[in-house]
């Protein structure tokens, strides 16, 4: 029984315990916005609760090997307030799953930032993530900049943003997140929301929201009130693409004819399935996107932090490694808290074997 509420509870992360209803008739022109709900402009990703159940039933008799790592298998390299400080501009560290540190102009900036054990609604039943941060929120210095790329609990994670809030300048997310976060006690005025193909800027950096394809809602009766984007962020010397979450989808193309080349491209390569590919990439999806996009050098999120599909834990990586080495791809893998380069490529190490 426990280890069903753990599949259930996952389920509500990926299926998206809080209700929105987004009354504002401000979207009603947009192409992605109908009947009171925002929508993907290339497929209609419909889950209804059989389909849930069939993939609960195939999460529960997986018998792949592997899918948690051993404990103190992934390496994490520790860091203190100081070495954050320490870092060179236009560089950049992966905290875990899709939170990553960047380092541009002088400016710190968040993604996605999740410091919980667990991402769920339900704590006392989800799984736990699978290795230690290497930085806690205390030993943060100020951040200029955090970006939500969406609602779903493993990128918006309240007692991160509570814990962050009066040590960040501003905030940049979607369209209906703004309400969320006013909840999470975020002031107002620190809050920008953002349309696909809509920028902020904040003095030399431009953040700008793109399409992406996938879904957002964090319960049962909230699904897609709120919308979901990848992100291009721009300063004086770099030029960064960080897709979120998305399936594969020829909007890669547009983005990168707008907004391209890119020196580095933070593509999700994790919790997929084939069953869900329309919102999640498969490996040689993420390739795929990686080419669409034109960039320097890959470097793949969404994965080796949390149990969130059948699959291996180090199954994304491995693939991602081989597919990319045959097409001399350049991809960058590094620890969780090694600081690296954005505009010089740095080998990493082979740490998930």
């Amino acid at each position: 029984m426990r280890f069903l509420l753990i599949v259930l509870c996952t389920g509500v992360i990926m299926a998206g315990c809080c209700s929105q209803k987004n009354l504002d008739s401000q979207y009603e022109n947009l192409e992605h916005y109908q009947n009171g709900k925002f929508k993907n402009t290339q497929i209609e990703y419909k889950s209804d609760f059989s389909s849930f159940l069939s993939n609960v039933w195939k999460f529960i008799t997986n018998d792949s090997k592997n899918k948690i790592p051993k404990e103190n298998t992934i390496p994490v390299n520790k860091l203190t307030k100081e070495n954050i400080l320490n870092m060179p501009n236009n560089s950049m560290i992966r905290i875990i799953h899709s939170t990553l540190l960047f380092k541009l102009d002088n400016k710190y900036i968040l993604t996605d930032p999740v410091f919980s054990e667990k991402i769920t609604p339900f704590p006392f039943v989800a799984p736990k993530r699978f290795h230690e941060l290497p930085i806690t929120i205390e030993e943060l210095p100020f951040i200029d900049i955090i970006i939500i790329s969406h609602n779903h609990y493993d990128h918006l994670d309240e007692p991160s943003i509570k814990k962050l809030k009066d040590k960040v300048g501003n905030f940049y997310t979607t369209l209906g997140i703004k309400k969320q976060l006013i909840d999470f006690g975020v002031d107002t005025m620190k809050i920008c929301e953002l349309d696909w193909w809509q920028s902020c800027t904040n003095k030399t950096i431009k953040i700008t929201a793109t399409p992406a394809q996938h879904f957002s809602g964090r319960g049962l009766f909230d699904r897609n009130d709120t919308l979901w984007a990848s992100w291009v962020i721009k300063s004086k010397d770099t030029n960064i693409f960080f897709s979120a979450d998305t399936g594969y989808f020829e909007g890669f193309k547009k983005i990168a004819e707008k907004y391209g080349p890119f020196d580095m491209a933070f593509l999700e390569a994790g919790a997929y399935n084939e069953s869900w590919k329309e919102i999640h990439m498969m490996p040689k999806e993420t390739i795929q996107a990686f080419k669409d996009l034109n960039a320097n050098i890959l470097f793949p999120i969404h994965n080796s932090s949390f149990k969130l599909s059948m699959h291996p834990w180090n199954e994304p990586l491995e693939i991602i490694n081989k597919l990319a080495k045959k097409d001399d791809i350049k991809v960058s893998h590094p620890k969780m808290g090694e600081i690296i380069p954005l505009l010089e490529y740095k080998k990493t190490d082979i740490w998930w074997e």
